[in-house]
C-alpha cells in the first residue's frame, strides 16, 4: 500500500505543476485579450484539453504499473532452500514432526525449492530461535515449536515469547504420557502416586528439552495431586526426546514423562508401559487401552501441541504463502493417517488462528507453572 500511495502523491504533484505551467502559459494580461482573439481562444482550449488527456494517461499508467507491483508482491514464493529448524535434537517429538513436514512438501510438490531440517539443540530451545531470528523476514526459515515457546519465557529460562515470532500454523495437539520400563515395580498410575505420597524424592523423571515444558509440568501437577513436594522431585531434562527415552530404557531414572506418541514404539517391543495419559478421555490406537490420569483418581489435564513458526518481521504475503502452503497440507491423506498413528488431535488453526490461541495458552501456562512454583 506504501508503494501505491507514493505513486499517486507523485502523479499528483505532476498535475498540479503541469497545470501552474499551463496557466502561465496561456494567462493573457488583458482583460478581454480571449474576446478580441477568438481564434486564439479555441486552439488554447484544444491545447489545454490535450494536456489534461496526456496528463491523465499518465497517471492512469502509473497507478497500473503501481497495481502490478503490489500484484508481484502478494504472489510471493520461495527463491531458494527452505530450512525447518528444529530446536531440540534428533529423535524427538518436535524432529519427527519436521520430518513430516519436509517429506510431504517435497513429495507432493508444495514448494518448488529443496527443503532441508536443522536441528539447533540446546538452551531449552533458544538457540534454535536465536538462529530463526538471524534471518529476520526471511520466511525461508521456519521452526516447529511446542509449548515451551510460552513456558521457557514464563519461568524465566528464554527472552523470547510468541510475540518474537510470526505464528504461521497450529498443526496438532498431543497427550504426555508417564511410562516406566516393563520391568519396574510401578505397575500402574496409582503405584507412582503412593510412592510420590510417601516421598518425592523416591522417584525420578526424565523430560525432553526443557524444564518447565508440558511434560514436566504433568509430572509436577501429578506429584503435586498425590500430596508431594514439587520442589524436591528427582527431574532429569536432556536436549530431546530420544535422549530421554535412552535414559529411562537404560535404567538410568525410573520413567519418563514425554509426548504420548514417543512411546508407541516401546510399547510394541515390549520395552515400556504407560501408567497414565494426561487427557481427558483415553486415546485410540496403540493407547487405547491406557487409563487417563483422572480414572486413576489424579485430575490432572495438560496437552502440548506443534505450531509453525516463521522470524519476526515477515510481510503479509509471506504468511499468506505459508498459510496456503499448510492449509493444503494438512488436507492430505498421509498427514491424517500421521495423526492417527501417532493418536495426534487435529487442531489446525491458520497464521490469525494460532496469533489468538498462543495468547489464551499463555495465561493457562502461566496459572498451571504459578501453581508448582516455576514462575520467575
Amino acid at each position: 500500500m506504501a508503494n501505491l500511495e507514493i505513486t499517486v502523491a507523485q502523479a499528483r504533484r505532476i498535475l498540479s505543476i503541469t497545470e501552474q505551467a499551463r496557466r502561465l502559459r496561456y494567462q493573457s494580461p488583458v482583460r478581454d485579450y480571449r474576446i478580441a482573439n477568438p481564434k486564439c481562444f479555441i486552439s488554447t482550449a484544444v491545447e489545454r484539453y490535450k494536456s489534461r488527456i496526456f496528463i491523465s494517461l499518465v497517471c492512469m499508467l502509473m497507478l497500473a504499473l503501481s497495481v502490478a507491483q503490489r500484484a508481484a508482491i502478494a504472489q510471493w514464493k520461495p527463491a531458494k532452500n527452505i530450512e525447518i529448524i528444529v530446536g531440540t535434537g534428533a529423535g524427538g517429538g518436535q524432529d519427527k514432526t519436521a520430518r513430516t513436514l519436509n517429506r510431504l512438501l517435497v513429495d507432493k510438490r508444495f514448494v518448488d525449492v529443496p527443503v532441508t531440517v536443522v536441528n539447533k539443540p540446546g538452551g531449552g530451545g533458544a538457540v534454535g530461535w536465536a538462529y530463526l531470528n538471524q534471518h529476520m523476514g526471511d520466511a525461508h526459515y521456519v521452526e516447529i515449536a511446542n509449548t515451551t515457546l510460552l513456558t521457557n519465557q514464563i519461568n524465566g529460562r528464554s527472552a523470547v515469547g510468541y510475540a518474537d515470532v510470526t505464528p504461521l500454523a497450529m498443526l496438532y495437539s498431543e497427550s504426555v504420557a508417564l511410562s516406566v520400563r516393563h520391568e519396574s515395580a510401578l505397575m500402574t498410575g496409582k503405584d507412582l502416586v503412593e510412592r510420590l505420597k510417601k516421598d518425592s524424592t523416591s522417584v525420578s523423571a526424565s523430560v525432553g528439552s526443557s524444564a518447565g515444558g508440558p511434560n514436566h509440568i504433568a509430572f509436577a501437577l501429578i506429584a503435586k495431586a498425590a500430596g508431594g513436594d514439587v520442589k524436591k522431585l528427582k527431574t532429569v531434562v536432556f536436549q530431546g526426546g530420544g535422549e530421554a527415552i535412552t535414559a529411562t530404557l537404560g535404567g538410568h531414572v525410573d520413567l519418563i514423562s514425554s509426548a504420548a506418541n514417543n512411546v508407541i514404539p516401546f510399547i510394541a517391543a515390549g520395552k515400556l508401559r504407560v501408567l497414565g495419559i494426561t487427557t481427558p478421555h483415553r486415546l485410540a490406537g496403540a493407547l487405547a487401552g491406557v487409563p487417563t490420569w483422572k480414572e486413576q483418581g489424579v485430575d490432572v489435564h495438560i496437552t502440548n501441541w506443534r505450531l509453525l513458526a516463521g522470524p519476526k518481521g515477515m510481510t503479509a504475503a509471506q504468511i499468506a504463502y505459508w498459510d496456503g502452503v499448510i492449509a493444503k497440507l494438512v488436507k492430505t491423506d498421509e498427514w491424517k493417517k500421521d495423526l492417527d498413528n501417532n493418536v495426534f488431535e487435529n487442531t489446525y488453526m491458520n497464521s490469525d488462528e494460532a496469533k489468538r490461541y498462543l495468547k489464551s495458552e499463555y495465561a493457562k501456562f502461566h496459572a498451571a507453572l504459578s501453581e508448582i512454583g516455576l514462575v520467575r
